[in-house]
């Protein structure tokens, strides 16, 4: 089965190249196309999708907006924010209204098509210097005071070496370079990953992410507490 996708972007041009790189694999098509997320609503009422590529500033309906309401379905289409640098706020609000990543537009074509699979196959898609520049810059739109202790509360579920995990997840490592780091198998922090997500009740590791520092697990900079 092909992974099908949907385009949503007000830039008729950046669609069309989007369009022509995916309809070159052999595994991916495009099923329908929107100018701003209102319309993007609209057409996944009619028409199934795996995948959608968001752009985030749009008229009518941004692309946060747009996320937010499409993840909030029963068993939504996985979103992919495709932000620029000027845009990073944008990139995390898309992340916490449920996006599963997010690119730059301007990735090469291979890397946006890797982002695709892994969204698709329920890997969260989340470069990790990227990431920790987006929580360097946008930190004071993390919340305190009562979200800050409810986070902290959630985490109080988890085994010393699950809060260990969920660190070096929140650092960006891959589930190799943990089990590396903490000379574990690969199966294992696989394992443990899984009894995070179930344990906070969160979908992958993009809000382990935001989690960590949402409580103060990590630090805008990278580091931990």
């Amino acid at each position: 089965m092909s992974i099908r996708v949907m385009l949503v972007d007000d830039q008729v041009l950046l669609r069309t190249g989007f369009r022509m790189v995916l309809a070159a694999q052999p595994d991916m098509e495009v099923v329908a196309e929107a100018g701003d997320g209102a319309e993007a609503i609209e057409n996944l009422r009619g028409t199934a999708v795996d995948v959608v590529l968001m752009d985030v500033r749009m008229p009518r309906l941004d692309g946060v907006e747009a996320t937010r309401r499409i993840c909030a379905e029963p068993d939504p289409p996985k979103v992919l924010i495709l932000t620029t640098f000027d845009l990073d706020e944008y990139a995390f609000s898309g992340l916490k209204a449920g996006a599963s990543g997010f690119m730059l537009k301007d990735v090469p074509p291979s890397e946006l098509l890797t982002a695709i699979r892994a969204v698709h196959s329920g890997d969260a898609v989340v470069a990790p210097s990227t990431t920790r520049r987006l929580l360097d810059r946008f930190s004071a739109m993390l919340p305190s005071g009562k979200e800050n202790a409810a986070a902290n509360g959630a985490l109080e579920r988890l085994t010393g070496r699950e809060r260990e995990v969920m660190l070096l997840v929140a650092q960006g490592l891959s589930n190799g370079e943990i089990a590396a780091r903490l000379v574990l198998s690969e199966a294992t922090v696989k394992t443990h990953v899984g009894r995070i997500l179930t344990k906070l009740g969160l979908r992958d590791r993009v809000q382990v992410v935001v989690l960590a520092y949402e409580s103060g697990l990590v630090r805008a900079g990278g580091g931990a507490f």
